[in-house]
Parts: C-alpha cells; structure tokens; sequence
C-alpha cells in the first residue's frame, strides 16, 4: 500500500472536528486496507509501531529529525531550526523542505506503508556504536522518497504525535463500522453515521474484544476476517496487559452507598501506584503499571514474593504497590515510591532504601479461567485463598462489608491513621469492567479538590526564572468529543532550586527537563507540548470562563505532584469537573 494513502486519510483526519466524521473516514480507509497490511496500519493509525505494552521505544530526539530532515533536503541544520522556529510544527518542516528539495537522491521510489513501518521498528533495534547515526540514516531515507505531506507524517510518526485527532473509541467504532457493518452511510448535514437510514447502537463484542486483549491488531483481523463471531471467543491471555478499572468520585458515604449499594466493600485507598501482575503458565512474572508500562525489572523483590507468596500456575492480579519507611514501617507517599518507577539503575540499593508492600484487592484471570465476569464479592474471595499474607512484603487489601455510615466512617478514620488516602467503596455483585470508570467501584478522600490533569503548554519565564518554563496550561478530558481541553494555568507548588529541601522537589529546572522534549510549537514566550506529564493539581474553586476550552477554569491551582503512573487515559474528565462544579456551595 502507498503511504501517499495513509497520509491523505491522516490529512483529512486533522481538518475535521467532527467525531463521527472521522470515524467514517476510517471506516472507509480500514475497508480498503489488505488483510495483509492491516496490523502495520492499525498501529500506525495510533500513531506506534508496537504495541501500548510493548517496551521498546524509538529514542528520536528532535535533534535528530533535524539531522534526518536536512540530509533529506539538501538544506543545512540551521535552515532547518530556522524553518521550525517560523512553522512551530517540526512535520511541517519536514513537509515544507521536502518540497523545495534541493538535491536528488539515490532513494526515489514510491513510499510504501511498509517502508515506513519497518524503518521505524529498525529505528528502535539500533543500539550501540554508531546508533545515532544510523537512526538518522534510516529516517532520512524514508523522507528522501516522501512527497509533500507524507514528510509531514513520517516525522509526526516518528516521534510518536501525529496530531490528527484518532481517540481510541473512534478507532474502535472505525473497526466495527468498517468489518461489522459494512453497508453504511455518512449522512454530513446531519452527521450520522447510518445502516438503512438508521444509528447503529454500538459493538458489543467488539468492545467486549478490546477489554479482553486491550489489542487492537488482534481484534481488527479477527473482526475482517470473521466477524462479530470471532470476536466472542477473544479472551485474557496472562502477559498482555489489560486496562485497570477505574473509580468515580464521592464526597461522602451517604452518595458512596447511593451509588454502589448496601452492604459494599469499604476498602483501604493506599497512596501507592496501581500494579497488575501477571503469571504464566511457563512461570514468568510480569509487572504492569495502569499505564500499561511494564516495571518487572524495577520491583524484583515484588516479582520474588508474588513468586513465592500467591498460589497459582497462572493469574492476573490487581493490586497496589505502596511504599513505607523501613525503619518506622509506616506508609510513604506516592512521590517518594515514585522514584523506583522509572528508575533503570541501583535497583538494589532502592528495593533497601524504598520498599513496598504489595496489597491486593482483586483478580481478573486465575488458572484458565477468566474472572472479569464473575461477580467482586468471588473475586475477592478467590483473592483470599491464594495469597498467603506477610506484612511488609505481600498482604490482601484490608477491607470491612458494610452498610452502616458509622462503621464505614470508623474504617475510614482508620485508614487514614495508617496513611492512606482515604477509601474505597465496591458494589459485592459488580464485574471487572478494564478501562471503565464505573459506578460500581468509587473513592472517598478528605480532600476533594484535587484534579489529574495533563499539561499541554507552558510560558518560558522572565528575570531570575530566565531559560525555565514556569506556567503550565492543564487540561482535563471531554469523553464525549474525545479530545483534551483546557481548565487552566498554574505555576504555585513548584520550587526554585535554592527552594528544594530534597532530591525528591519538583523544580522549574526538573519541570523544564521533562517538557522541553515536547515542545510542539512556540509563540513568543508561549509554547505548545505534546500531553505526557500528568500532574495532581490543587485548587480552591472551580468557576465558569470564556478563558479555556473546557469552559471552566481553576481558582488558584497548585500543583501536587506528578503522576508518572497515569496517561492521558486516567484524567480526570470534562463530566468529573462539572459535577464538582456543580457540588460546589450546595449546587446542584
């Protein structure tokens, strides 16, 4: 298949707002992809070339794509930072230089989508001496045979940010649309996607499909070649991780048993990071974030006591891994365990310094079977016969059932006093819904007005604070038009480098560090970042303004601390802050 092809589909994607209509412009493409072409576009489209739990990464700076760019062109590396300084967009540089390419190559050829697939995965595989040059050769290449906006994509592609726009439930729907239906229509004045004139309500088993395998090549060939059919027989495989369940918000027990019913399980809230564990049937043992990032390497002493303390051949378990102090064995904060998340190095000496107790509370897949749809009060159950507790090292989450507002409210003050964030409250009969924030499973903190947000740009700062980015857009999501819209700026909560009390601050140097790798465009002092860095920020109110995207914005935000074990995935949404909004002073 041409590139050419991908890239107009990409094209048309990023000038339309219209979800519908970017599911019907997939819809189509997807129809005309070859079978045998499918998993390179499916990922493509999603802007990887390997799987969300797949480890390996392409490591291409935009110092890189800048050589890449002007091997490719004939112009110099200083044509093309000047070109990018005036266009904002490193693509369009790519796109814009191309075109008025000043010297012939020896690669001409058409592009092909499997050119560009492949050169990519090789750009990951290049490790060692040499590596970086041949990273730049192997992108300087595909950009030597791209015509006009095919450069554009090859380089959005490259770093991972194609900005058109594809959320993952408007792939999804492509794919039922496309494999399930085939015989649609597009109805634009109206902006209906129809089958004989009338909306189709959903694909369940396409939706059932991706909450098991959380694979969309799998379910997109299964459903080109068999149909709603196949798609019911996908099933949990252990050592592919699945998207956790995630919980709604109460501000009391009174809403809490509203929601989720009387009796419920009161569960501990730690202040830990969310891990799912997986084992095999050959025996290997597998770490995954909630942003599906596996961790096995960090936390060995966790893989060593899942190893020797849940009794199993194979499973998948939900728990939390929280951190507490050695000496006083009393819980640590979220920032401080955070450290041994990303960490690649002296994992030894940080097991010793910052260990942590995994407790779990949950299990989706045991022995050849699946658990997602049996009911949490078995779950739980099947949980407590298979892990063999040691405190410090492995315990089940501590829980009571309750339906009394003062039996709940003395767990609550107890699990506060052990340093927990607050609670948990879980409906006995729900299933395990992956990737849902659902009704069934809510929390109940002391401190409602906290928010997981993503910044999206920031404003380089003036006098002492020269050379850092000091003032952060944030941005919650809208699930409805799938897409990141803004609720405010903050810069209070962040210190100055004389200000840090330990190596554990967040600095405007550190903050810095972490967003200028992702700076998408500038303009003047301001300038737009790729959403990667999730924050809690803190606020005092919430008020209606014209000011951002979201038609809110925060009275005095402060930040709290960065989430690097949430994605985009995990913010809060659009719905979340309107119902605070609207809980605010007795409204609503």
């Amino acid at each position: 298949m041409d590139y050419e092809k991908l890239a107009a589909v990409y094209d048309a994607l990023s000038n339309t707002s219209k979800r519908l209509e970017k599911t019907a412009l997939l819809a189509d493409f997807l129809q005309g992809t070859p079978a045998a072409e499918l998993e390179r576009v499916i990922l493509l489209l999603q802007g990887r070339v390997f799987p969300l739990w797949d480890k390996r990464v392409l490591g291409l700076s935009e110092k890189l794509l800048v050589k890449a760019i002007a091997a490719s062109s004939g112009a110099s590396e200083r044509q093309v930072i000047d070109t990018w300084r005036d266009l904002g967009d490193i693509g369009r540089v790519a796109e814009s230089l191309l075109e008025k390419k000043s010297q012939s190559t020896l690669f001409s050829e058409d592009l092909t989508v499997k050119a560009v697939f492949d050169n990519l995965r090789k750009v990951a595989s290049s490790e060692g001496k040499g590596a970086m040059g041949t990273k730049v050769k192997l992108v300087a290449q595909l950009l030597s045979s791209a015509k006009g906006v095919e450069a554009r994509y090859v380089v959005r592609s490259a770093i991972g940010d194609l900005r058109v726009g594809i959320a993952e439930g408007t792939l999804r729907d492509a794919i039922g649309w496309a494999y399930l239906v085939k015989d649609y229509t597009y109805d634009e004045e109206k902006n209906a996607l129809l089958k004989d004139g009338e909306p189709v309500n959903g694909f369940p088993e396409l939706r059932a499909a991706l909450d098991r395998s959380n694979d969309f090549v799998l379910v997109a060939r299964i459903a080109q070649e068999q149909g709603a059919s196949g798609l019911r027989e996908v099933s949990v495989v252990p050592g592919k991780p699945l998207k956790v369940m995630l919980a709604q918000k109460v501000i009391d027990f009174e809403e809490g048993f509203e929601r989720v019913g009387k009796p419920c399980a009161v569960e501990y809230k730690m202040d830990g990071f969310r891990v799912q564990v997986h084992k095999s049937s050959e025996g290997d043992i597998r770490l995954f974030t909630r942003r599906l990032e596996e961790v096995t390497e960090q936390f060995p002493d966790v893989v060593e006591v899942v190893r020797e303390r849940v009794v199993g051949r194979e499973f998948i378990i939900d728990a939390e891994a929280a951190g507490y102090d050695p000496r006083t064995k009393k819980y640590r904060p979220f920032q401080d365990i955070s450290q041994r998340i990303r960490r690649k190095y002296d994992i030894e000496t940080l097991k010793k310094k910052l260990p942590v107790e995994l407790a779990v509370f949950d299990i989706l897949f045991y022995d050849g079977e699946e658990c997602l749809d049996r009911p949490f009060f078995e779950r739980r159950a099947l949980v407590e016969r298979i892990v063999r507790e040691r405190p410090q090292h492995v315990v089940v989450m501590p829980r009571v059932v309750t339906g009394e507002v003062a039996e709940a409210e003395e767990f609550y003050k107890e699990s506060l006093a052990a340093g927990n964030e607050g609670v948990m409250l879980k409906k006995l009969d729900a299933p395990y819904q992956p990737g849902s924030r659902v009704g069934t499973m809510i929390k109940l903190k002391p401190v409602m007005d906290t928010l997981d947000l993503v910044i999206v740009g920031a404003e380089w700062g003036t006098g002492k604070r020269s050379g850092w980015l000091t003032s952060y857009t944030v941005a919650c999501f809208d699930e409805q038009q799938e897409e990141l819209v803004t609720i405010g700026r903050f810069g209070t909560g962040i210190k100055e480098k004389e200000e840090a009390v330990s190596g554990d601050a967040v600095t405007f140097d550190g903050m810095t560090e972490r967003l200028k790798p992702l700076i998408r465009s500038a303009s003047g002092r301001d300038v737009v970042v790729r959403p990667e860095v999730v924050v809690e920020v803190k606020f005092e109110e919430i008020q209606k303004s014209p000011s951002y995207t979201s038609g809110y914005a925060l009275r005095f935000p402060r930040f709290v601390k960065l989430r690097p074990d949430r994605g985009v995935e995990d913010l809060t949404t659009l719905s979340m802050v309107e119902t605070a909004y609207e809980r605010q002073r007795g409204r609503g």
